[in-house]
């Protein structure tokens, strides 16, 4: 039998996903023969409003009789999948994993699978646990700083859409997506070319992560927080603010963007690190529905909720779309008291009314820096302070397109319900964003509108602020992956190397397999 890839397979929406009838007609395979038919990529093509299609990549096994296709365009032979080796950990003390974010999960996971027995450290509560908390902070405003939408198990992804495409093209992207697939996500994410899991998914995914990790020996630290080390030659001793202790040759930071406190320690100490690019900006809140139809036109009761990006160039600055959520909801993110940090957030089923996504302008250290590398965490915090101030009670800065292109002030919203948990405060953005930040939004959106009409409509919500994209600085490393300070291996998004769940999940994946 013959195993090939075929690619390029177009199918109106309007017609339904037929598709191993489109297979057989497109490859001119007879239906008898097409023995398997598996979905390897799926997406929308929607460039042609009044001709919507799906576009489908496909693994087949057929006849060794249709050897003919080999060569011929959209068909490839099958390339093996990256399969990876657990080689038997060789170490006398245990790994320390700092942080069971996307980048912490992978890393303990390959190293538990090496029978490494990885110690976990995690801040934050059980993910049972820390979804009471957030909650408790929802509906109450009553904040556990340790275990919240930034910190827990899951790590800050958790409370998210759960987006799972990534521009790192590595070879283990799959392996990453298999891996989610196995522990309990819905297996279309293995193919969709824009695969989530949204919220609800992914809570029992890193449960179900970490129970493996247990069975093979791991052990795991809630709400234990790693504040102090002393280094003795390749000899590192952790300790924690609990009075735990633990000693290694291994330590993996998978920190997380808002780890401050942690950052500033490891700055005492001496650890290497610097400034980088940031964002600062706004959340914009849509009917759904209206995102959908701007997307896909006719079709859009077909097809699931559509999202969208955008990005334009105001003089040296981008302004960009990030983190869409479609049938989301603008999340309450803050981990410190008397601070707003918005965020966004689905559950797999995007059902909610509104669609949201962080509109971001691009910071770089020439606006913060004062001398010193952490100056990008405390501009960040200023601006979260000065959001929390404007209305002194919990409710986030707000305004609506139309008034804020003008230079006007909304006083309550119109067809766009504001999802923020605790309410909006509607006011000037100027009293809570850098004003290169303010001028640049409002020259992006009618740029944007061009673009993705709909994007700037007067009844757009905006929703102040969101600072988290990325961290701040970044803690350097060699290319062996560790740090100033041998024994420590920076990782993930906090550490300044990735971007997502996705790449933070490959840059701990391959950090732990060069141990």
């Amino acid at each position: 039998m013959l195993k090939l890839k075929l690619s390029n397979i177009k199918i109106p929406v309007s017609e339904g996903k037929n598709l191993k009838n489109a297979v057989c007609k497109q490859f001119r395979i007879r239906t008898e023969d097409l023995k398997e038919c598996r979905i390897v990529r799926q997406s929308v093509d929607a460039r042609k409003k009044d001709k919507v299609l799906f576009d489908f990549q496909v693994e087949v096994l057929i006849p060794d009789s249709y050897q003919h296709l080999v060569g011929q365009p959209h068909v490839s032979e099958c390339q093996a999948a990256t399969e990876l080796q657990y080689p038997k950990w060789a170490h006398e003390h245990q790994p320390v994993v700092v942080g069971f974010g996307p980048a912490g999960m992978f890393a303990a996971l390959y190293l538990a699978r090496c029978g490494a027995h990885p110690i976990v450290i995690e801040r934050g509560e059980r993910i049972e646990e820390r979804q009471q908390s957030v909650q408790t902070f929802l509906q109450t405003k009553v904040l556990n700083p340790n275990s919240n939408v930034q910190f827990g198990e899951g790590g800050a992804g958790t409370f998210s859409d759960g987006k799972l495409n990534t521009n790192v093209n590595s070879e283990y992207n799959q392996f990453i997506l298999n891996e989610f697939y196995k522990h309990g996500a819905p297996e279309e994410i293995t193919y969709q070319q824009n695969p989530h899991v949204g919220t609800d998914y992914l809570s029992k995914v890193v449960k179900n992560i970490r129970l493996e990790i247990e069975s093979l020996g791991g052990e795991f630290h809630f709400n234990t927080l790693f504040d102090a080390f002393e280094s003795e030659g390749s000899t590192l001793k952790i300790h924690c603010q609990d009075g735990k202790m633990f000693i290694t040759n291994h330590l993996l930071l998978g920190l997380g963007h808002s780890a401050r406190d942690t950052i500033r320690m490891l700055h005492t100490k001496g650890l290497l690190m610097e400034a980088k690019a940031f964002s600062i900006g706004v959340r914009m809140e849509h009917l759904q529905r209206d995102i959908n139809r701007m997307q896909y036109g006719s079709v859009a009761n077909l097809l699931p909720p559509a999202s969208y990006k955008g990005v334009v160039h105001i003089k040296d600055r981008g302004v960009y779309t990030f983190c869409m959520c479609p049938g989301g909801t603008v999340m309450a993110s803050a981990n410190e008291e008397g601070t707003i940090v918005t965020n966004g957030m689905s559950e797999h089923k995007r059902d909610k009314s509104n669609a949201n996504s962080a509109l971001l302008v691009s910071v770089t250290p020439e606006d913060f820096m004062h001398g010193s590398v952490l100056d990008g965490i405390d501009y960040q915090e200023k601006y979260e302070r000065l959001a929390f101030r404007v209305s002194g009670d919990g409710r986030a800065p707000g305004n609506l397109v139309g008034e804020f292109l003008k230079g006007q002030v909304a006083t309550r919203h119109r067809k766009v319900v504001p999802s923020y948990p605790h309410g909006l405060h509607y006011c000037d953005f100027s009293r809570c964003l850098p004003d290169y930040a303010v001028g640049a939004l409002r020259e992006a959106l009618p740029l944007l509108d061009r673009k993705l009409h709909g994007i700037a409509n007067v009844d757009t919500v905006l929703t102040g602020v969101e600072t988290r994209s990325s961290s701040p600085v970044r803690l350097l490393r060699n290319e062996q992956r560790v740090s100033s300070i041998p024994g420590i291996y920076p990782i993930g998004e906090g550490a300044g190397y990735a971007g997502g769940i996705m790449s933070a999940a490959i840059d701990g994946l391959k950090t732990a397999m060069v141990l």
